[in-house]
């Protein structure tokens, strides 16, 4: 990845002028180059990485598996593109192995999420099985520790 995304992807609260010195740029060339990013949608948005296990108390995350038919005209995108669209679907990958598609999604409850899957994903053409688990703790998310856990892993010893 070039540079100028890595640093934008490790921490995008830093300002063009931050990113101009970590590089040896210009601040012009920096809001250049992020603007022909954005531009060509190589940069799709800007987020905080949120801990949710200590905000959210009423929301479900679940990893599904599909397997899905694909078609002869647009392979897997057809479908992926109308199953991307429901709000519940936070992140979808293709994958290889033994199921075609990964997603992760929400929503308020067990019953919600599972009344999505049962409802609208199983019973959509092309959808040949599902497979459901449900997220129970996050201990890393994209790179990032969610707790500060104690590198000492030496056994206490006492006087």
């Amino acid at each position: 990845m070039e540079r100028l995304l890595q640093l934008l992807h490790e921490d995008a609260r830093r300002t063009p002028a931050q990113l101009a010195a970590l590089l040896g740029d210009s601040e012009a060339d920096v809001r250049s180059r992020i603007a022909k990013y954005e531009a060509d949608g190589v940069i799709r948005g800007y987020q905080a990485l949120v801990n949710t296990d200590l905000v959210e108390e009423d929301a479900v995350r679940a990893v599904i598996e599909l397997r899905i038919a694909p078609t002869r005209e647009e392979g897997f995108d057809k479908i992926s593109n109308r199953i991307g669209r429901f709000s519940q679907v936070e992140s979808m990958f293709l994958m290889s192995g033994g199921y075609d598609l990964l997603l992760f999604v929400k929503g308020r409850n067990l019953q919600e999420v599972a009344k999505f899957v049962s409802s609208r994903l199983a019973t959509m053409d092309g959808v040949l099985s599902t497979a459901t688990h449900f997220m129970l703790k996050t201990y890393k998310d994209q790179g990032v520790l969610m707790e500060n856990f104690d590198d000492d892993d030496r056994l206490k010893v006492s006087p």
